[in-house]
């Protein structure tokens, strides 16, 4: 039987019963410099791609919706850390982040946003419909809470098949009352898939705060009625995301079914590149910035442990400019598709 979800002490640190080592709370020391130094380049690579996409957003270049990820960098590369070759990645269309966590080519994810033949779906999906099979990543869904029962299939698929893999299904806090999700979560545990539920709560679905939009704001509870354990994870820290993480997946993956994990993150954008944010003050914004950035965090660590110097973080810093810099000319110099290519990509044949 699933063990029942846990009740955290305080609002965004879990306390699992389980020893300091195993906290989703700040600060792991287990973790090397080049871990570290690995988690701080793959947060600012996602950091200056969406800066970037912001900008040609701003220019014109990127048509439809775009959805930022900013300041919630911390909570897919600390999933990431886990994931075994095979494991599946899904989630909604807030989904650039995790299309660079999973390894995908900045130029092609660039490309598809600025709808040209060279994206990953070949210039017809754009922001929010990319997929990338070599990469197990399924998609970037535009329909609130439509990738949580795809997420559960795909971890149907793992179990049917016999292997080991999990499925790391994300949604965020607007997403986690939909009857769809409340549907995949009975399935999940009755059939004890291998699917770990990621709710992304940056505290804002669209304009309203989640404590307008939910009669609990404890989501990671949402799956009590199934007997589905759940934890609340600091998730502007990497580490603690990353620990977490372990946890779950190694729960999911050993046989005993689904585990939900909710991130207590922070979008320092608005919901998109249309949402000017007026329903939250600047001072909040500024204090999540200034206090609470995964990447400072992370930087500070490396600083203060010694571990490199500020020399070595410029050039990094450097080097993911140019990456960026250079997907952002590809995207603009690479062909728009071709008219035929409406009627490609329809339908997958057996």
């Amino acid at each position: 039987m699933a063990k029942p979800a846990t009740k955290p002490k305080v609002e965004s640190l879990p306390d699992n019963g389980k020893s300091p080592s195993k906290s989703s709370g700040p600060g792991d020391n287990r973790a090397t410099a080049d871990e570290l130094k690995s988690y701080y380049r793959e947060m600012l690579l996602i950091r200056r791609f969406e800066e970037r996409a912001g900008q040609l957003y701003g220019m014109g270049l990127i048509g439809g919706f775009c959805h930022l990820y900013i300041g919630q960098e911390a909570v897919v590369i600390g999933m990431q850390a886990n994931v075994h070759e095979g494991d599946a990645v899904i989630t909604s269309y807030r989904d650039h982040g995790h299309m660079l966590a999973c390894g995908m080519d900045p130029k092609g994810v660039m490309a598809e946003l600025t709808g040209r033949s060279g994206g990953y779906s070949k210039g017809k999906g754009g922001s929010m419909h990319m997929f990338s099979r070599e990469k197990n990543f399924y998609g970037g869904h535009g329909i609130v809470g439509a990738q949580v029962p795809i997420g559960t299939g795909l971890a149907f698929a793992h179990k049917y098949n016999g292997n080991k893999n999990v499925s790391l299904t994300y949604f965020g806090d607007g997403s986690a009352n939909q009857g769809q999700v409340y549907e995949a979560m009975n399935m999940a545990a009755l059939w004890k898939l291998p699917v770990v539920y990621i709710i992304e709560n940056n505290r804002y679905g669209m304009g309203t705060s989640v404590e307008r939009a939910s009669a609990t704001t404890e989501l990671y509870r949402h799956g009590e009625a199934f007997g589905i354990p759940g934890e609340r994870v600091d998730g502007m820290d990497v580490l603690a995301v990353r620990e977490a993480g372990e946890r779950a997946m190694e729960y999911a993956r050993s046989g005993q079914g689904p585990y939900i994990l909710e991130m207590q993150t922070y979008r320092y954008r608005g919901h998109s590149m249309s949402d000017p944010a007026k329903y939250r003050t600047k001072e909040e914004v500024d204090k999540y910035r200034n206090e609470r950035d995964p990447i400072e965090h992370v930087r500070k660590r490396l600083i203060d442990g010694k571990m490199t110097d500020e020399a070595a973080l410029k050039a990094v810093d450097t080097e993911i400019r140019k990456i960026v810099n250079d997907a952002a000319e590809f995207s603009q110099h690479s062909p728009e598709p071709d008219a035929a290519e409406l009627w490609t990509d329809v339908l997958v044949g057996a």
